[in-house]
């Protein structure tokens, strides 16, 4: 092997370019089993994001289920998940295009089962007792009035318009039946609680007609939050509470809520998405659970008579969908070296299989950086955590003397958390010579409800404190470059990067995935799920219009003074384009470098693979011209307004 020469950070050539990442790569999401076969979703950048359900059966052999042009993903709270069910090799789901339910048979072609309406579907289950489905669904027929969610019933063959279970609620999900069909279990939540600050639980006998009983309350409440409501093959309704300040499993027998397997640790996630899962039954004897601390995600089996934990060895830390049927368990796991891959696990012998990774791109191991977990102090005598991940690449060293730039990413959410799993998106920066600190600042799920409520009416104060002492951290402690930091963020994450950028003196150049600039704009324009979200983050609107003035980066242009790009999906119902295009024309006209990509076609996130592409080399070339390193090949240019 040569010997590494020596060049600047930020200029190490890298064979992670951004055609590797967009080639041969799809999204592997919501995984249904259905007799010895397994199911799943692909999203695949290279179809322009379509979403795809995929079949295989036992021998191995995998074909896709829904033909072009069906794109299988709904739009229920915009984020979708429970797109699909199955039963019997007969699939029902739903069409992003037209949000209808279809019904596709074995080799037959889909076809409608719900009426023309704008009326959207998600989190199914099949009742075979009364021959029909029960789906969650969000009405949007009148513009007038908020979207109005309800548990609906449809017969199998459908055109019937549903039939409304239950309603009332501002939100519904994970309706649930037992397995003789004589109950429902389902969860709801009301404005402006999101389902990781309160939810209830619900049970209700099914009448022979197919109507409900009287409805029970059996678990859950405003301060409460329940996760994943499932029933055990013998008929007991098991669930997931914080009511411990911990997401842990529980049990409802007798009338009464007993706890499996308490401990410091979290067996929940929020739920941002239907049909996540984090347990699954091998048997009415035997759960098999994926639970996390400290963000590290592990695998274990429970035994429901005894209570014991026992681990599950696994090479992977990131872990969920998990999906079980006797004998065999099917989920998605990922590593700080492998990709996200399907992964199937015998349970009498533990053995893994890797049924379906999401990339086949192989590097090389000397162009990879590997995350090291690290705990730092913040404000109020607290600590935060992220993953640190240094620069690395076999062909280079550092010139003498030189410290790295940094890029300090905020997750979105942001109820959410970053993991050590491995990505190439932040290979992409590391293999380049660009350090990266990837935050999950207070307000992060996965170390429990205490951590994530530090960001109760401090959302653009907490976030940005830990985002901006993580970088400070790795400063005091020589690992990067002081003059070179710089901060990105999506969503929620591209708020933080914002107030970061305009509020604390820190940072030297950022970008924003479809972030938000303007927070009395995002109270009174975006969708039904999140539209109360900021009552809690920040305040109530608008009786404290004065804190969202406040903590909006767009009221305090004069005090953003280094570059921002700005990435945005024009077709964005989360975070409208106003709020980016907003921002620019402000900064434009202040004279500061700034640039702006928008994408016709997208909405709340990049899917199609020339998009993801543009998006990384734009990104590259900006931090290139900004903070002055030669990139190592050249990248299609960036209109920058003020350079």
């Amino acid at each position: 092997m040569a010997e590494p020469k020596e060049a600047p950070y930020g200029s190490w050539k890298s064979p992670i370019t951004s055609d590797l990442i967009v080639s041969e790569s799809i999204k592997i999401v919501e995984i249904a089993l259905d007799g010895e076969d397994t199911y799943w979703i692909e999203s695949r950048p290279s179809e322009r994001g379509r979403c795809v359900v995929v079949r295989r059966s036992p021998d191995g052999n995998r074909t896709d289920v829904t033909p072009v042009p069906f794109n299988v993903r709904t739009r229920v709270h915009e984020y979708g998940g429970g797109s699909f069910v199955v039963t019997d090799g007969t699939v029902y789901f739903s069409n992003f295009s037209d949000q209808r339910l279809y019904r596709q048979d074995s080799d037959a072609q889909p076809r409608p089962i719900t009426p023309e309406a704008d009326l959207r579907y998600a989190d199914g289950v099949i009742d075979q007792r009364h021959g029909r489905l029960i789906y969650v669904r969000e009405d949007h027929t009148d513009p007038d009035r908020e979207a109005v969610n309800t548990l609906v019933a449809l017969g199998l063959d459908g055109m019937d318009g549903g039939k409304v279970l239950v309603s009332g609620n501002d939100f519904y999900s994970s309706p649930r039946l037992s397995p003789d069909g004589s109950r429902l279990a389902w969860l709801t939540w009301n404005h402006p609680n999101m389902p990781w600050d309160g939810t209830k639980l619900w049970v209700s006998e099914i009448r022979e007609d197919g109507s409900l009983g009287h409805s029970q309350r059996v678990a859950g409440g405003v301060d409460e939050s329940i996760f994943q409501p499932e029933w055990s093959p013998d008929g007991i309704l098991h669930f997931v509470s914080d009511r411990t300040g911990w997401w842990n499993l529980y049990r409802r027998r007798d009338g009464r809520d007993e706890p499996l397997c308490q401990m410091e640790a979290e067996f929940g996630l929020p739920q941002w998405v239907f049909g996540m899962s984090t347990y699954a039954f091998q048997s009415a004897d035997r759960i098999i659970c994926a639970y996390t601390q400290q963000g590290v995600w592990h695998l274990a089996s429970i035994d429901t008579a005894s209570g014991e934990l026992s681990a599950i060895e696994t090479p992977y830390t990131s872990i969920g969908s998990l999906r079980a049927a006797p004998g065999r368990l099917v989920f998605l796991a990922a590593s700080p070296t492998e990709t996200t891959s399907l992964v199937q696990v015998n349970l009498a012998t533990h053995e893994l299989e890797v049924l379906r990774r999401s990339s086949k791109v192989q590097v090389d191991p000397g162009y990879l950086s590997r995350p090291r977990p690290i705990e730092f102090p913040t404000e109020r005598d607290l600590r935060a955590h992220a993953f640190f991940y240094p620069p690395n690449n076999r062909d280079y060293a550092a010139q003498q003397g030189e410290k790295p730039p940094l890029l300090v990413i905020s997750h979105g959410g942001p109820t959410a958390a970053t993991s050590s799993k491995f990505t190439l998106l932040i290979q992409y920066w590391t293999s380049r010579g660009i350090a990266v600190l990837d935050v999950n600042y207070g307000g992060s799920t996965g170390y429990g409800r205490a951590y994530r409520q530090r960001l109760d009416n401090n959302w653009g104060i907490v976030d940005v404190d830990d985002c901006t002492n993580g970088a400070r951290y790795l400063v005091e402690r020589g690992q990067v470059d002081p003059e070179r930091l710089i901060i990105r963020g999506g969503s929620a994450g591209g708020y933080t990067t914002l107030c970061a950028l305009t509020f604390r003196d820190v940072f030297q150049v950022g970008a924003s995935y479809y972030g938000v600039g303007e927070l009395e704009a995002l109270a009174k324009d975006t969708h039904k799920f999140e539209s109360r979200y900021l009552d809690r983050l920040i305040g109530p609107y608008p009786e404290r219009r004065d804190i969202y003035q406040e903590r909006s980066p767009i009221n305090h242009i004069a005090r953003l003074s280094c570059p921002v790009i700005f990435f945005q999906g024009l077709e964005d119902k989360v975070v409208p384009p106003s709020q980016a295009e907003t921002m620019v024309s402000a900064l434009h006209k202040k004279g500061v470098p700034v640039a702006y990509i928008p994408f016709e076609g997208e909405q709340h996130g990049f899917r199609r693979a020339e998009n993801i592409k543009r998006v990384l080399d734009a990104e590259l070339y900006f931090y290139g011209k900004t903070l002055g390193f030669e990139l190592a090949e050249p990248v299609e240019p960036v209109p920058i307004e003020n350079l």
